[in-house]
């Protein structure tokens, strides 16, 4: 069993990053050469800007590289409560946001010719428990008339036709889902950037950050420094670097997957006939697809720990024994990939985009980040660009997360209440 991503080990890795020093001034610095950088850095050299990607390991290796496969729609939460929070209005324009992430993914797979095995295959979230299906059928009136009327509530005796396992009580159909292999699309994103002008420093932390003027920066890395006119922070939870005022406001919690060998036709027909992603209902759920070269794809927060290599194996092992449970057909089957990342949650779920001190940023993802971090990135370049207006989520509150300096010392504390939450809710 391999203790590296399939996503990362099964793509040709980006050979086109900057050599030499870092130095002169660009129009725009983007902080992470993940998703949500290579994205408003592709945005922005289309456009003619002079841009540079400091990026403090290797492109599209943190969160972009190390997630599910899923570019799906639809909200972390149910929609109704997101409406009874903000409002119809906001909640529908959020919802909308997701569903033009997902086309936005899309878009730019087509216009650069990235060979990711993008798909349209829609998702299924499944439920847990009675009651989760209970909630879910309440709530799906207002979801399908008011925000996506291509969505479907799908009655336990309909769930075979999706997911071949007898755990689940429904569900809820949303067919503006999508997936990609994300290594090959993290590579191409990276390629297409650095083709219309972008440079990208790999192993480049920002270690320094100096306002101006306005939106102006220095910014200091062991590989020299820069002047930009504005600055784009796209990274995830950073530990390191000037960035306590996101520190303050991001949660780094562990996701944990593992992919199994290429399984039979017959088989990927038995538990996926669909082919569709999946995700449960629980607030400790799971969430799974079938890879390119047919391999089942499943994960979860399989411990509220941080990944290294000791902790995936030992997460591993939990999520080999929830995987038999909802497919008790593959009790046999082998395991060759393990491998865990950081999901940055916010303390709503919902991402965050926006200037605070003249500094510009876009994360936030909480596990739906896939689609948003590359729609954010290119509505972010818009922002840059002058059109303030751009931002779907500008104007959106962000409190600090009470008691959180930096490491997330409560992480144990806050799995054993979602387990119990899980347990009777």
């Amino acid at each position: 069993m391999k203790l590296i991503p399939y996503w990362q080990d099964t793509a040709t890795p980006f050979a086109g990053a900057a050599e030499g020093p870092l130095e002169g001034k660009v129009d725009a610095a983007i902080i992470g050469g993940g998703f949500t950088g290579l994205s408003a850095a592709l945005a922005l050299a289309r456009r003619g800007a002079s841009v540079v990607v400091l990026e403090a390991g290797r492109v599209a290796a943190g969160a972009s590289g190390r997630n599910g496969g899923h570019v799906n729609n639809g909200l972390a939460h149910d929609f109704p409560s997101v409406v009874a929070r903000l409002g119809l209005e906001r909640a529908r324009a959020l919802y909308h946001a997701f569903d033009d992430a997902v086309d936005s993914v899309e878009r730019i797979v087509a216009e650069e010719g990235i060979a990711c095995d993008f798909r349209r295959c829609g998702k299924i979230k499944l439920a847990a428990k009675p009651a989760h299906y209970d909630k879910l059928a309440a709530g799906f009136e207002l979801l399908h008339r008011e925000a996506d009327a291509e969505t479907a509530l799908l009655p336990r005796a309909r769930i075979r036709e999706e997911v071949g396992s007898d755990l689940f009580h429904g569900g809820v159909l949303y067919r503006r889902s999508a997936q990609m292999h994300m290594g090959r699309f993290g590579a191409g994103l990276a390629q297409a950037a650095a083709r219309h002008g972008a440079r990208i420093y790999e192993q480049a932390p920002v270690t320094g950050l100096t306002r101006l003027r306005g939106r102006a920066h220095r910014l200091e890395t062991p590989r020299g420094h820069v002047e930009a006119a504005q600055v784009l922070l796209a990274t995830g939870p950073s530990r390191q670097g000037p960035f306590g005022y996101f520190r303050r406001r991001i949660v780094a919690v562990g996701s944990f997957i593992i992919a199994t060998e290429p399984l039979p036709p017959a088989m990927l027909d038995d538990i996926m006939p669909g082919r569709r992603n999946g995700t449960t209902s629980r607030i400790i759920g799971h969430y799974f697809r079938i890879s390119p070269d047919g391999r089942l794809i499943f994960g979860g927060r399989a411990r509220f720990a941080l990944s290294d290599p000791d902790s995936d194996r030992r997460s591993g092992a939990i999520l080999r024994a929830n995987l038999r449970e909802v497919f008790p057909q593959l009790g046999a089957v082998r395991i060759d990939y393990c491998w865990g990342g950081l999901v940055d949650m916010t303390a709503d779920r919902l991402p965050r985009a926006g200037e605070h001190e003249g500094l510009l940023y876009a994360l936030g993802h909480s596990g739906h980040g896939a689609q948003m971090s590359v729609h954010l990135g290119q509505r972010m370049a818009a922002v840059m660009g002058g059109d303030e207006a751009a931002n779907p989520l500008r104007g959106l509150p962000w409190p600090w997360v009470p008691g959180h300096f930096g490491p997330p010392w409560f992480l144990p504390l806050v799995g054993a209440y979602f387990s119990l939450k899980d347990r009777w809710r």
